[in-house]
């Protein structure tokens, strides 16, 4: 899948989204069990496998606040958009959101593309330029964070959206509220991230490659 990227400092005009070609991905298993710290440093699994908020951890991470360019909102119907398999879980017709995670001085952090039930996505995105976790914060939405699946692949359109190379870890999630599914969301987050958290490489067991 292909993005045309105008300039560093300007937003992406996509033409689809941009999920990950996986060299390994993990499901519900190995989120609930994790990964030995040998493999992959504890910091990089609390990001990863931890069900708080991304946009608050990076704020931390970086004491600066996280904002967001919104770079596609499309009405996409009951089409299944290439996404993971729980957007059946989401109602349709659905809205398919992308945006850039960046620091406020401008440093691209994570890329994200969620999809909603369109009819309700103005209820729950107020301001549709604040990060989600921010939104859904105003109006005082319980959530929970259910995540399924764990990426480490490789995607040209992020190396050039983020200015670095892959391999890059990604992951995805359902938003529950009030017991039904609100949204599913996955998320890419940049290597940059390794000046916070430590080595972002997966280190295979026994020196054995994916699917060995």
């Amino acid at each position: 899948m292909t993005a045309i990227f105008t300039g560093k400092n300007n937003s992406t005009l996509p033409t689809a989204w941009h999920p990950l070609t996986p060299i390994w991905q993990g499901g519900e298993e190995v989120i609930q069990k994790s990964l030995p710290h040998s493999q992959l440093a504890p910091a990089w699994q609390l990001l990863l496998l931890g069900d708080g908020s991304p946009t608050r951890h990076l704020q931390l991470l970086t004491g600066e606040p996280t904002e967001v360019d919104v770079i596609d909102m499309s009405l996409i119907g009951m089409n299944p958009d290439e996404a993971p398999e729980l957007i059946q879980a989401v109602p349709g017709p659905r809205l398919r959101r992308q945006v850039w995670l960046r620091t406020a001085s401008g440093q691209r952090l994570g890329y994200a593309t969620s999809w909603w039930e369109a009819s309700h996505v103005d209820e729950f995105l107020q301001n549709r330029s604040l990060p989600i976790w921010a939104s859904l914060a105003r109006i005082r939405t319980e959530l929970y964070r259910d995540i399924q699946g764990i990426y480490y692949g490789n995607s040209a359109a992020l190396e050039s959206g983020f200015g670095v190379s892959g391999p890059f870890w990604g992951r995805h999630y359902l938003f529950w509220h009030h017991g039904r599914p609100l949204t599913l969301i996955y998320e890419v987050f940049s290597p940059c991230l390794t000046k916070y958290l430590g080595s972002s490489t997966l280190i295979y067991p026994n020196g054995l490659e994916p699917g060995s």
